[in-house]
């Protein structure tokens, strides 16, 4: 897997300090953070451009604000941007208190953010 294990160890002791439940699964080559059952944040390696990154789930009410902030890029994982998603170099969440406000970010939409279709459907069975 490609992701810095320096960086998850980062989110894992703010995630821990907040109290926050979540669990990790290996996705995308990377590493995501799921909470509530939904993609929360994540981190991966981009090849094509040598960089390490932070994808923040915001959602699309503050995509236009969040993707303004330093560091901060469309996460354009597959040729076309998703919505309500930003990728954020590791330079941008350099100190504790710039990584905790892009997670708290990540946090706040949480609640709102639906569940993917496949959560939902197993849900159902």
């Amino acid at each position: 897997m490609a992701y810095d294990e320096y960086m998850a160890d980062r989110i894992r002791q703010v995630f821990d300090s907040q109290h926050v439940n979540y669990i990790e699964k290996k996705m995308f080559g990377g590493l995501c953070f799921m909470v509530n059952d939904k993609m929360c944040c994540g981190l991966l390696h981009i090849k094509a451009k040598e960089t390490d990154v932070l994808m923040a789930r915001v959602g699309t009410h503050l995509y236009g604000k969040a993707i303004q902030k330093k560091g901060a890029m469309p996460m354009d994982f597959t040729g076309r941007p998703m919505k309500g998603y930003v990728f954020v170099i590791f330079e941008a969440i350099d100190t504790d208190t710039e990584l905790e406000g892009w997670l708290q970010l990540c946090l706040d939409y949480n609640p709102v953010a639906q569940l993917s279709k496949k959560r939902i459907a197993k849900k159902k069975l």
